[in-house]
């Protein structure tokens, strides 16, 4: 199949934090190339916090998102060098931060079964966000662990771009990927209003595919919770919109 020239690229609307929205639209042109037009308008962005931390000896840290990996390097505290991450995406920059890495690959609930399975002697610290899913720590002291959560960082909501903006009040079809029920929410509230686009939203999971309750599109629910599953899914929503 012939690609598509730039002017007749299919745009995928990124919204994540910076730094996330830079790497998977890196990911994009490297699989998709000029079949796809990245379009990064962040609707979150992170403010790190400063905790203190518990003068406690953690056997182990858990992380659920690549933010509570950032913030780790920037506590000036000392920290166990194993880590419990919740997909390969946290894994790898865990890994990249020098720790010895366990990825569930999955979900809170696939991370809660991988640390019961095999748990460290000790206690446990869960490195997370302001607003958190899954219940992490909570779930392992309810299964016997010494397990601790401290919030780490907090996501402020900010504004779509021009582009963005201009992008949504136009006509074609546009990819979103959302990666998170309040991205799915904030998405929605910030559409603007009077839109005739065609809207091609996919959801990391069931949670987030509850949240995009936008009118007048089309949400699919990606089949695994992971980066490489959303381009498969944006590949096969590309491949349905070229023609014969």
């Amino acid at each position: 199949m012939a690609r598509q020239s730039t002017d007749t690229a299919t745009p995928v609307l990124l919204t994540r934090p910076e730094a996330q929205s830079q790497a998977f639209a890196a990911a994009l042109v490297a699989r998709f190339g000029e079949r796809v037009r990245p379009v990064i308008s962040p609707l979150m962005t992170v403010e790190q916090l400063a905790p203190d931390l518990p003068e406690v000896d953690f056997s182990a840290v858990i992380f659920t998102s690549a933010n509570g990996v950032a913030a780790a390097a920037l506590l000036g505290a000392a920290l166990p060098r194993l880590a419990y991450c919740v997909g390969a995406g946290t894994a790898g920059l865990a890994r990249a931060a020098g720790f010895c890495v366990t990825s569930a690959d999955g979900n809170a609930d696939a991370l809660v079964a991988a640390i019961l399975a095999d748990p460290p002697r000790g206690p446990l610290l869960h490195l997370r966000g302001e607003e958190t899913r899954g219940e992490v720590a909570e779930r392992l002291k309810s299964a016997g662990l010494d397990a601790r959560s401290i919030t780490v960082y907090r996501m402020r909501p900010q504004a779509l771009t021009a582009e963005a903006v201009e992008l949504l009040q136009g006509d074609g079809v546009v990819i979103v990927p959302l990666f998170s029920p309040r991205s799915a929410t904030l998405f929605n509230l910030a559409l603007p209003a009077g839109r005739s686009l065609r809207l091609q939203l996919l959801a990391m999971s069931t949670a987030i595919k509850d949240a995009a309750a936008v009118p007048n599109a089309d949400v699919v629910l990606v089949r695994k919770p992971n980066a490489e599953a959303m381009l498969d899914a944006i590949g096969e929503l590309l491949e349905k919109a070229s023609p014969p």
